[in-house]
């Protein structure tokens, strides 16, 4: 029976008992009223109040959790959904409602799958005119500034070995934008490689001091899947430098049963309550796109915690 039929009914059972009681019932009504008519009436109406808000009280319950979910409900953040109990319309509006949060996160781990796609191929692009063009014109510039010094007389001399200089630091600086925006050593050696080649970068330019700790026995991987671990944790380096004011950082990769688990730790100051800034959400898009299952845990004074727990495929020839 629907909310307004039960609603609707039971008002009927309560104004129709009142009715035959006016009608048939040796019941009257004094002028003044007697103590025990209103007690009667009172009684009466209160019944009445209290089993209509028991109903509404029942009947809406759903339709509160819902409206609460519906106000903090985040796609980034799959899985959320109202247990569907009972019949009637309410049932159905809940059911309705987690068909299009189904729905919702499809789409949306599909066009962030485009998006994070499109986004690798134009780093990959950039990485490639900043190597091709400007690493190579440095490097015709350093070529030049040392020939230039080598048959200069002082004080010119000076002055042009200290161009080269900058322009051998700027020649560098390109050189790990390159790294950043294409992990070459990712999908030359592997996962572990290029881990320790960021985390060895990370400690150098930021001076944390960088504590790893990988399992020798990883399972193979996708190419996509590696990709998504290392930008993660490019990320959670990234906000630790940042925003952490730490003095250590600790990365673990581990294998646990069926899933790849990474994990970067600081000691830093932290928060209590994970700021969602956009490189936290685009570690979470990231994670969608393989299917991870992303944690962030901040202390105050304890640091914060970024846990990325990567399925393994089952079927071996999905490795790669």
């Amino acid at each position: 029976m629907s909310l307004f039929w039960r609603i609707f009914a039971l008002n009927a059972v309560v104004l129709g008992t009142a009715t035959a009681l006016l009608l048939w019932a040796p019941v009257t009504v004094s002028v003044p009223v007697l103590l025990t008519e209103a007690v009667i009436l009172v009684g009466g109406l209160a019944v009445m109040l209290i089993a209509n808000a028991a109903l509404l009280r029942i009947g809406l319950a759903p339709l509160g959790r819902l409206t609460r979910l519906m106000t903090t409900v985040d796609l980034l953040r799959p899985g959320q959904r109202l247990p569907e109990r009972g019949r009637g319309e309410t049932a159905e509006l809940i059911s309705g409602f987690n068909a299009m949060l189904e729905r919702l996160e499809h789409e949306r781990a599909a066009s962030s799958a485009r998006a994070l796609l499109a986004q690798e191929d134009e780093r990959r692009r950039i990485a490639q005119e900043l190597h091709d063009e400007v690493g190579q014109s440095m490097t015709a510039i350093l070529l030049v500034l040392k020939r230039a010094a080598d048959e200069a007389e002082e004080p010119l001399r000076a002055e042009l070995q200290q161009a080269q200089e900058i322009t051998r630091e700027s020649l560098d600086e390109v050189r790990r934008l390159v790294r950043r925006l294409r992990p070459g050593v990712l999908e030359d050696l592997g996962l572990v490689s290029a881990l320790t080649s960021l985390t060895t970068e990370f400690a150098t330019h930021t001076g944390l001091r960088v504590i790893r700790r990988f399992d020798s026995d990883l399972p193979a991987l996708d190419p996509e899947t590696e990709l998504v671990l290392y930008r993660v944790a490019q990320e959670a380096l990234t906000n630790a430098a940042r925003h952490a004011e730490a003095g250590k950082v600790e990365m673990s990769l581990r294998h646990t049963g069926d899933t790849v688990v990474l994990s970067v730790t600081d000691d830093g100051r932290g928060t209590g309550v994970a700021r969602e800034g956009a490189g936290i959400r685009g570690m979470r898009e990231r994670a969608l796109l393989v299917g991870a299952v992303l944690d962030i845990t901040s202390e105050p004074r304890a640091g914060t915690q970024v846990r990325l727990a990567v399925p393994v495929p089952s079927d071996p020839g999905k490795q790669s």
